[in-house]
């Protein structure tokens, strides 16, 4: 996916997360334990996304405002992406890594406070591991390289997942 998408995702997720959104439709159509679905309407674009709070942030001291979600958009013919945002600008001489169990997905894409995986293969293998596993532990850096980890329960996720893929099907 190209950056200018990427970037228009991330405006997108901007505007979707501030309590300012007039002149588009926001909907939130269910919690799943720790996992919600949302549904944003801005005219004829449609996203759907699945997203969670996590569960346990590292250092305690310094909460932020950090987020794993997985979206749809189907006027761009986009299913199955994985994004994060973990509260602040990313350093780009670290990697960003989530972990669960024995697999490993790097973000390989990171502007600003968001990142991705750039490729769809990479995402539908971290999407299955979503539906199996129970947690899932994002480390990133940030810009003075400070290390933060965040723990996201996966309870859940499937259900989200579900319904975010069905209604923007």
């Amino acid at each position: 996916m190209s950056i200018i998408k990427k970037t228009l995702f991330l405006f997108l997720v901007t505007s979707v997360l501030s309590t300012n959104v007039f002149s588009q439709e926001v909907k939130k159509i269910g919690k799943y334990k720790d996992w919600e679905t949302i549904v944003f309407i801005d005219g004829e674009n449609k996203v759907c996304f699945a997203q969670s709070v996590p569960v346990l942030q590292a250092p305690k001291k310094n909460p932020r405002d950090a987020r794993l979600f997985v979206s749809f958009r189907p006027n761009d013919k986009v299913s199955d992406e994985v994004s994060i945002t973990s509260g602040y600008e990313y350093n780009n001489q670290n990697s960003i890594i989530a972990t669960s169990g024995k697999s490993k997905y790097k973000f390989d894409i990171a502007q600003e406070n968001f990142a991705w995986i750039s490729e769809n293969k990479v995402e539908k293998k971290m999407i299955k591991t979503l539906k199996k596993g129970s947690r899932i532990m994002v480390t990133g850096y940030n810009k003075s390289g400070s290390q933060t980890i965040d723990h996201y329960s996966l309870l859940g996720f499937t259900k989200a997942y579900n319904s975010a893929k069905k209604n923007c099907s």
